[in-house]
């Protein structure tokens, strides 16, 4: 099994959060995409994923998997280890929404704020921008962070009780508004004691 990511970037992260809470870190080879230099835009990768993002799973068979929600309903069932995705019919649909809320309003919405309203990743990958789409994104990604607050006044974790793929996939979207410079407000207290409590966790802990 391959994943062919770029380390540090936030859907890649989200990956190895994901093998390293199965314990499945080493049952995998990593190898390295040059998006800075456009790799993940060439012919040859795009064969593997259309999509020409990272990251993208390669099974032993030659099949591709991209699209991380996708990526980890896999490695979640393949491997052993406490479900990431949910068991029950409910709690599969609570991971589900709370981890699409997480990627649609936070992760997303950051990643089109860095890629659209600032140079981003430079002038020879960030074409087609939207300076103002990308300010409106900016201003939806802190009003998710008050939302995300909110349910975890109640809540140990974004879907209930259970570490879960939408505390992934917030984890990520706060690492990645700290790069972007996108200001996490103060004021939310909840988020930062679960973002604490989170990173804590020898999967992310241990990756540091």
């Amino acid at each position: 099994m391959k994943i062919y990511d770029t380390e540090g970037f936030p859907n890649p992260a989200r990956i190895r959060i994901a093998l390293a809470e199965k314990g499945a870190t080493d049952k995998v080879d990593f190898i390295p995409v040059d998006v800075m230099a456009g790799e993940h835009r060439t012919a040859a990768f795009r064969a593997k994923n259309p999509d020409a993002v990272v990251p993208c799973l390669e099974l032993a068979d030659g099949t591709h998997i991209s699209q991380c929600n996708a990526i980890t309903e896999y490695i979640d069932g393949h491997f052993d280890g406490p479900s990431l995705t949910g068991t029950a019919p409910k709690q599969r649909a609570q991971v589900a929404m709370m981890n699409l809320r997480a990627e649609n309003g936070l992760l997303n919405a950051v990643a089109t704020y860095f890629h659209h309203a600032t140079p981003g990743l430079g002038p020879d990958l960030e074409t087609d921008q939207c300076a103002e789409w990308g300010l409106k994104q900016k201003d939806v990604a802190v009003q998710t962070m008050t939302y995300l607050d909110e349910v975890l006044s109640d809540n140990d974790y974004l879907a209930g009780a259970e570490f879960s793929v939408a505390d992934i996939t917030a984890f990520a979207g706060l690492a990645f508004a700290d790069f972007a410079k996108v200001e996490i407000p103060e004021t939310l207290s909840h988020l930062a004691a679960w973002r604490a409590k989170v990173a804590a966790r020898p999967s992310i802990a241990g990756g540091q």
